[in-house]
């Protein structure tokens, strides 16, 4: 039995999620310590864990499929503020139900990665300029819908998205728990396959008959689903419309999915968008949690929201070098290892 759970490990240590999940670790033990056990595993304080960080968890989730395809898009963070907009202006000026305003809303998402997927894949634009321009754009049309934040959408949407199933397990956790079941699914699927394929080498995925083109829309078209869910989910978190809110996410998610082992073209799995955030999330409170102990200590000592958040943007840089040292290292081995399982071949058939 030790001999599998050692086997077990040895293939899980070279995962692209190994470094994610060990910093993830790392500071949840840190969290729960200076937090207390009873306090940090609380209903409450689970709920509010994950009511105020599913939009991140989400993007983070969306941005996925497009790092491994081989692309990314950084405009994913103002992209949550459109189908906030959307929705919000869609339920309030047009008389409708707030369902139609969150359909609406993910059409909008949908309709801006297809836009996206062309200027990337289509006319071969760089994926970084191109989504940092599409930026401007989105942000100009968000404020032409709603020029001011205003709206307010019906308690019983906020209170639900709030509430405790069982008097525990937060409902707002269904969001990325449906998201990662359909990642599961679609993952056993040919484009599971070929979305790796076209990430680690698209000249060779297209000579082996696949259309890295089409693989790459895909891909952009399940990001824009997980982001019209995130616009969702942050709608009921905020229950009203601002056309700025979420810009910040872009590079908070791209952060996120680094941290937790993601790496440009055809490496990592959704699982490291979850470490990622996870680790993002949580150093931030363990931060936040230990200056407020310091000032409970030590009389007279203050600090200010600045400290703490260079000293969390410090931690969080020192994990990002981590994660990336460790990947190049386990691609390396990686490739040495498909290396010498080549030349282990062409011996035996001599």
């Amino acid at each position: 039995m030790m001999e599998g759970v050692r086997r077990a490990f040895e293939r899980f240590r070279r995962t692209p999620a190994f470094m994610g999940f060990s910093l993830f670790i790392f500071v949840l033990i840190l969290n729960i310590v200076v937090q207390t056990p009873g306090q940090f595993f609380s209903a409450r304080n689970m709920n509010s864990l994950f009511s105020k960080n599913v939009p991140l968890l989400l993007t983070t989730m969306a941005m996925t499929p497009l790092l491994i395809s081989g692309t990314l898009d950084i405009a994913i963070g103002i992209q949550l503020a459109m189908v906030n907009v959307v929705s919000v202006m869609v339920f309030q000026q047009w008389g409708t139900s707030l369902y139609v305003g969150f359909l609406m809303g993910m059409l909008a998402s949908l309709v801006v990665s297809v836009f996206c997927w062309f200027l990337v894949s289509v006319l071969r634009l760089p994926a970084m300029l191109a989504s940092y321009s599409l930026i401007y754009i989105v942000r100009g049309i968000n404020v032409l819908v709603m020029p001011s934040p205003q709206g307010r959408i019906p308690d019983a949407f906020y209170k639900t998205y709030d509430m405790r199933l069982g008097g525990f397990f937060p409902f707002s956790a269904l969001f990325p728990l449906v998201v990662l079941i359909a990642w599961y699914y679609l993952m056993r699927t040919r484009f599971g396959r070929n979305i790796y394929a076209v990430g680690g080498n698209p000249r060779n995925a297209f000579a082996a008959g696949i259309d890295p083109v089409w693989v790459q829309f895909q891909a952009f078209m399940i990001k824009g689903v997980i982001t019209g869910l995130a616009g969702i989910a942050l709608t009921l978190m905020t229950a009203s419309g601002n056309p700025l809110q979420g810009e910040a996410y872009g590079l908070r998610s791209l952060s996120a999915a680094i941290i937790g082992g993601l790496g440009f073209g055809g490496w990592g799995s959704m699982a490291c968008a979850v470490f990622g955030t996870g680790f993002l999330v949580l150093i931030q409170n363990t931060v936040y949690y230990f200056f407020s102990l310091l000032t409970k200590a030590i009389p007279g000592f203050t600090v200010t929201s600045y400290w703490q958040n260079l000293v969390s943007d410090v931690i969080i840089f020192l994990g990002l070098l981590m994660t990336i040292v460790t990947a190049k290292g386990q691609r390396e081995a990686l490739r040495q290892g498909f290396v010498r399982q080549f030349k282990r071949r062409e011996r035996l058939g001599d």
